[in-house]
């Protein structure tokens, strides 16, 4: 089991809940921050002492404040500490749950476990903290196929903004206009046609209600 661990959230109760499940594994020395800084400082200096943290459970989002922020976001702080102590053992704890996130901090950053918060979040969060000891991937019931082939598809933040609207009923011409009115580019009518139909090929979907319902099934939007 884990000999030293950190946990970055910026709510003050998730962190107590996270050091709770983390105390009723046998897990003693506990430290907790609420911003990736503050967490990369702490994860640096145990390194340069000797003493390094052995795992890192770390929110992705972290609300800005006054205080400005080298690493504003948990996939920042990932990044740079993949690069700077690659041996270091990573468990997501977030209420993001976008398959595609989740399949790309895995294959990009070689993160350990992805948990999801919400009603059994805790509770899975305990089984993650066993599986990764034991060199195990662990993934939340609701984004346990990310790494399915049938979601591993090619698909960017604007297709996945489109098809949220789609899904919420608007057309083709008021995604347009809207997306004209806050500055998402590309955001021409022929621009998002041609974007609908390269979608269509790849999901191998026979109209746009189809599409919607395809990337409703496989967990995308």
């Amino acid at each position: 089991m884990f000999k030293k661990v950190l946990v970055a959230d910026d709510l003050g109760s998730i962190n107590l809940g996270v050091l709770t499940i983390a105390k009723s594994l046998g897990l003693q020395n506990i430290e907790r921050v609420e911003y990736c800084d503050d967490a990369y400082l702490k994860i640096k200096k145990g390194l340069l002492d000797g003493d390094p943290f052995d795992l890192l459970i770390t929110d992705l989002s972290f609300k800005q404040d006054h205080r400005t922020q080298k690493y504003p976001t948990g996939e920042d702080l990932i990044k740079i500490l993949r690069t700077e102590n690659p041996g270091l053992k990573i468990i997501v704890y977030s209420i993001e749950d976008r398959l595609q996130k989740v399949r790309w901090l895995i294959n990009t950053y070689n993160i350990n476990g992805y948990v999801c918060k919400g009603r059994k979040g805790l509770e899975e969060l305990s089984k993650a903290v066993n599986a990764v000891s034991k060199e195990k991937l662990f993934l939340s019931e609701q984004v346990s196929h990310a790494l399915n082939e049938k979601t591993a598809l090619d698909i960017d933040d604007f297709d996945i903004l489109l098809l949220k609207n789609l899904a919420e009923g608007k057309s083709q011409e008021e995604i347009s206009y809207d997306f004209k009115d806050k500055k998402v580019s590309p955001s021409s009518l022929s621009s998002i046609e041609k974007r609908l139909n390269k979608l269509k090929i790849q999901f191998q979907a026979n109209n746009t209600i189809h599409l919607v319902a395809i990337t409703k099934d496989i967990g995308i939007i």
